[in-house]
C-alpha cells in the first residue's frame, strides 16, 4: 500500500510539471534522476512512469525511456469536443432542476464584480485562468455527480496552457464575463436551450485560441529553460 501511495505521490507531482510546461516536450524523465530526487526505489518511479503513459502524458521509447508527449492539435481538439460534451450536459442538468440560490448568486457577483474592470491593468491572466476553471467546476459539482466532476477536472487539467494564455486581454475577458453571466442567468430562469447555446459559444469561444496559446506556451517553456 505504501508502495502505491508513493506512485500516486510521484505521478501527480510529474503530471503537474508536464501539465505547467516545467518540463519541455521531448525531454526524457529518467528513472535514475527520478529515484533520487523522491528518495525512493525504482518500483514506484517505473509505476508513476505507466500512469503519466497511460494519461498519455508521455511517450515510451524503446532504449529512450520516457519523454514528454509532444502537444498535438488534434488530441487538442479532441479534448474539447469532450469538454463541450460534458459541459453542455451539465448545464442542461442544472437548468432543469433548481441550483443552489447560494452557489449561484456566489457567481454572478464574481462575474459581475470582473466584468466591472475598465483597464487592462486590472487583468491577471493566472487568476482570471483561475477563475474560469473554478466557474465551470462549481457548475459541474452542482449537479452532484461526482463521476462528471472528475472527468471535467481531468480534461481541464490537459487544457490548462490554454487558459493561461486566454483571457489576456480585456475584450476577451469581458465577452468571458458576459457568457458566464448569461448562462447562469438561463440556469436561474431554466432555460435549457439558452444555457447549452451561451455554453457552447463560451467553450468553442476558447478553442479559438488554442493554436496561439500552444505556440504561446511553447515559446515560454523554451525560454524559462534558457540560462540568464
Amino acid at each position: 500500500m505504501e508502495k502505491i501511495n508513493l506512485s500516486f505521490e510521484i505521478f501527480d507531482t510529474l503530471k503537474k510539471r508536464i501539465i505547467r510546461w516545467e518540463y519541455l516536450p521531448g525531454q526524457r524523465l529518467i528513472e535514475e534522476s527520478l529515484c533520487h530526487e523522491f528518495g525512493v526505489s525504482r518500483i514506484p518511479v517505473r509505476e508513476a512512469l505507466r500512469m503519466l503513459e497511460d494519461n498519455k502524458l508521455v511517450d515510451k521509447v524503446p532504449y529512450r525511456g520516457c519523454t514528454v508527449k509532444q502537444p498535438d492539435l488534434d488530441e487538442i481538439n479532441n479534448l474539447y469536443d469532450v469538454r463541450l460534451a460534458l459541459e453542455l450536459f451539465i448545464v442542461e442538468q442544472l437548468a432543469t432542476r433548481e441550483m443552489s440560490p447560494d452557489i449561484l448568486q456566489a457567481l454572478i457577483q464574481t462575474w459581475r464584480e470582473l466584468s466591472a474592470y475598465e483597464t487592462p491593468d486590472a487583468i491577471d491572466p493566472f487568476r482570471l485562468a483561475r477563475q474560469d476553471e473554478s466557474f465551470h467546476e462549481t457548475l459541474a459539482q452542482a449537479t452532484g455527480n461526482k463521476a462528471m466532476f472528475d472527468l471535467l477536472h481531468s480534461v481541464n487539467e490537459r487544457l490548462y496552457f490554454t487558459r493561461m494564455t486566454d483571457i489576456t486581454t480585456l475584450d476577451r475577458m469581458r465577452i468571458t464575463c458576459r457568457h458566464h453571466l448569461q448562462i447562469l442567468q438561463a440556469i436561474e430562469a431554466q432555460d435549457v436551450a439558452v444555457a447549452r447555446q451561451t455554453m457552447r459559444a463560451n467553450v468553442e469561444f476558447g478553442r479559438t485560441n488554442v493554436e496561439s496559446a500552444l505556440r504561446d506556451a511553447l515559446v515560454r517553456a523554451y525560454m524559462s529553460s534558457q540560462p540568464n
